[in-house]
């Protein structure tokens, strides 16, 4: 008997120890499991939830605390009492998850050991037995060491537990357990591999045989039994493989990019998952972090699965030089547990990942592309008009009516963009890539392209930033199209079309012969009848014209 009790009483400590520890590691994801238990469908205790931090932390140092004193022998009958309050509160929240499905996963072994409810369930009675077996034998438990040293053991494990949480929340989790730890890549967490378990249903068939009723239960084929259908049903006894990574996105405007910046090099990702929960001084460091990296050629974006309004305001207050992507509120918090947090992707594998406290550390590298110079202030005025220059013509694009107010609403929009662009043009030259970066660096294009007379003053200037690499040369060539258009004259990449009396034509080209070998040096990568088609539509076919056809 001395001897089971010696051993349930180990093994119930060092229970205790390592599931208290794993939580501690990461009290914030702990909390969140706190969360979706005082949820309305669950248990309804939504009071609690603005203090779900404060009682995980407090729950997971108890339980570490008492796994070392029930080992040491230190307050026998408050920690046996202890152990058993906390394994039938633990008992039966595991029972509610698994019998109603609420909560699947009950974050028992945080994300170090995932169990089902059913299992979560089985080994809490496990362990409940195991408790009150240990209150019949706790003759048996006698204290190891000095009354003193049991008490600094103990004392020393609650300052450790104390100085273990309050780390953990001020930086990130010591040991990372999930799919989206350093050195992880998203796009194979995402993936289904060939031999992966497929589902498995159980049907149960109810007939009316002659009177009587027949159940039949199989997988699915069908029983051949003559007489009347009276139900079928279905149960999923295998579930189907799950990737590590899902319900993972990057979408803006109703666009994903997932694929592009999940391919995307060196890019920085400030992620906050709620700003009405964001800690909004962490933005300070986050700023200073991003406008480096932006400087050494970074592409940085940030990704909250709040509204593009928050979103907006917070890059207004804080002059973020970035924009905010949608994502997946509980994909975000599994991602990072800082809110606001930081992290590197080189071609969608994480290399680095750091709480807003640490975000001096990010280390970064000169990259190609660099722009030591740039130019933050007028970066965001110009991202600014970017968003004005297609703040109505979006709306016409989308067949909103009462398009002539719209029209002069976006005119009065674009002459107050054209005299910003224009005094910048006169003063200092075209604000191009070396100054502001990409895309900001076709902002001050879009402007003077819908102001089609101001092209002739500013195309020389245009095409020498083209030359130099500070905007792209396919939207030189596009502008310089558009005015020889405007001029009646040839144009020589083939980028404008026309439409008189209902006809639809590409505008004549000079040397039309050649116009694709100069569309690609351009930097086009279509050909002038693929253009054609892609402008007015599969059945177009491209036609090489005079001026004086086009005239008649």
């Amino acid at each position: 008997m001395k001897i089971l009790v010696g051993v349930a009483r180990i093994f119930v400590g060092v229970l205790f120890i390592i599931s208290g520890l794993i939580k501690l590691n990461d009290p914030v994801g702990f909390s969140f499991k706190l969360g979706d238990y005082f949820a309305p469908e669950v248990l309804n205790l939504e009071f609690l939830v603005p203090f779900a931090l404060l009682i995980a932390v407090a729950v997971v140092i108890f339980e570490v605390l008492l796994g070392v004193m029930l080992i040491v022998g230190y307050a026998k009958k408050f920690t046996l009492w202890s152990l058993l309050v906390l394994i039938v509160g633990f008992t039966f929240l595991t029972f509610y998850s698994a019998y109603f499905n609420k909560v699947t996963d009950c974050g028992c072994f945080g994300d170090a050991l995932k169990l089902t409810p059913w299992e979560s369930f089985t080994k809490d009675v496990v362990l409940l037995v195991l408790i009150l077996f240990l209150f019949y034998g706790q003759k048996y438990i006698q204290p190891f060491f000095t009354k003193f040293s049991r008490s600094f053991i103990v004392f020393i494990s609650f300052i450790l537990c104390l100085w273990l949480g309050y780390h953990v929340l001020m930086h990130l989790p010591i040991v990372d357990f999930r799919a989206y730890a350093i050195g992880k890549n998203i796009k194979e967490g995402m993936e289904t591999p060939p031999d992966a378990p497929k589902p498995i249903y159980e049907y149960t068939w109810v007939y009316n045989v002659n009177g009587e009723e027949k159940v039949v239960v199989n997988l699915g084929e069908d029983p051949g039994i003559e007489g009347e259908l009276l139900s079928a049903t279905t149960e999923v006894i295998q579930e189907a493989y799950e990737p590590p990574v899902h319900d993972f996105s990057i979408e803006r405007d109703g666009n994903d990019f997932t694929e592009d910046f999940l391919s995307t090099e060196n890019l920085i990702v400030v992620m906050a998952y709620n700003l009405d929960n964001a800690e909004n001084d962490g933005f300070i460091p986050l700023k200073i972090a991003t406008d480096k990296a932006l400087k050494l050629g970074y592409k940085v974006i940030g990704m909250s699965a709040s509204s593009t309004e928050e979103t907006e305001k917070l890059t207004e207050k804080y002059h973020l030089n970035f924009d905010f992507y949608f994502c997946d509120m509980t994909t975000l918090k599994t991602i990072v547990r800082s809110n606001p947090g930081i992290i590197e992707l080189q071609k969608g594998t994480i290399t680095q990942k750091l709480h807003f406290n640490d975000a001096d550390k990010l280390q970064l590298n000169e990259q190609e592309g660099a722009i030591p110079s740039m130019d933050f202030e007028l970066k965001k005025r110009l991202d600014s008009i970017a968003v004005l220059d297609q703040k109505y013509r979006k709306m016409m694009q989308d067949g909103t009516e009462n398009i002539d107010s719209l029209w002069r609403m976006q005119e009065v929009i674009d002459a107050t963009n054209l005299k910003f662009v224009a005094d910048y043009f006169d003063a200092k030259g075209y604000p191009g890539k070396s100054i502001v970066g990409e895309p900001t660096n076709t902002a001050a294009w879009y402007v003077l392209q819908h102001n089609p007379d101001q092209i002739e003053k500013y195309l020389p200037m245009i095409k020498k930033a083209g030359k130099e690499g500070e905007i792209p040369f396919r939207l030189v060539a596009m502008m310089e199209d558009r005015y020889l258009m405007g001029q009646d004259k040839p144009q020589i990449y083939g980028t404008q079309g026309s439409t008189i009396n209902g006809d639809e034509f590409i505008w004549p080209i000079e040397d039309p012969e050649n116009v694709n070998k100069r569309r690609v040096e351009a930097g086009y990568d279509q050909t002038i009848e693929e253009y054609a088609k892609l402008l007015f539509g599969d059945d177009f076919e491209y036609k090489v014209l005079t001026i004086d056809q086009v005239k008649q």
